[in-house]
Order: C-alpha cells, then structure tokens, then sequence
C-alpha cells in the first residue's frame, strides 16, 4: 500500500487530515501509530478547528520535524534544514492549492456557528480534504 493509499484509509476510517499525513509517515520514521494519531490530534480542522492552517499542512510539518528536526541544542544544521523544507512545502501546497489554510480551502470557517456542520453536509470533507492529503503527501515524497 502507498502513502497515499494509507494516509486516505487513514481519513476514510475517522481520522483528520494531519493524523492521515503524519500516519502514511510514522512507523517507518520511527513513531508508533498510537503516538502519532495522539500528538496530531490536535492538528485537525485547521487546527482543533479553527480554519487556520490546514491540518494536511500541519501533519506535513510534523512529518519534516519527525525525519529532519533538531535533537541536540547545538544542531543548528538540523533546524535551517528543517526550516527551508517546511517553507519548500509551504510554497509548493500553496501553488497547487491556492491557500494554506483550511477556511479557505473549504470555503467556509470552520470556527463559525455552524460552520463544521454546514462543511459536513456539504460533503467537503470527503471531496477537498482528500485532495489535499494527497496534495500534502505528494510534496512530502518528492522533498524526503
């Protein structure tokens, strides 16, 4: 199975967006699927969401941090590599999506009355997030 196919297994079966992308990625950087489901939980709906940044962004970022992030204090090559792959993601999600956040990826706040709601019966979650999983998880191949 892909990363791909995982990742959106992952989202099919109750997941958010960033527990999908940190999912496809965990076992293989060393992180059990429990720990990663619990430490992205958070991430999802724009972060607990909020609309702000989209939770297939922030599970990339949690991927970068996984497979490059700074250990020691003094690793300050590890944080610059980390850094300029983030915003190399950033960049290349915001060309192919239009936007890094999730209110405007769907189209409608989250965070609003109503406004998970109204994205749920609109059925975005099934039709844009999967997209955008499968945007983030692209990105993330062609970077790692």
């Amino acid at each position: 199975m892909t990363r791909q196919e995982r990742a959106l297994t992952h989202f099919q079966t109750g997941f958010n967006c960033a527990q999908s992308v940190l999912l496809a990625f965990a076992c293989e950087l060393g992180l059990s699927e429990e720990s990663a489901s619990r430490l992205a939980q958070a991430f999802g709906g724009g972060m607990a969401r909020t609309g702000q940044t989209c939770g297939a962004v922030t599970g990339a970022m949690l991927v970068l941090g996984l497979k490059h992030g700074k250990v020691k204090p003094e690793d300050d090559a590890a944080r610059e590599k980390t850094y300029a792959l983030t915003q190399e993601f950033f960049s290349q999600f915001q060309e192919r999506n239009s936007s890094l956040l999730c209110r405007q990826l769907l189209g409608i706040d989250l965070a609003s009355p109503g406004g998970y709601e109204l994205a749920n019966s609109k059925g975005l979650f099934q039709t844009i997030c999967p997209r955008l999983i499968r945007s983030s998880i692209e990105i993330l191949e062609e970077l790692l």
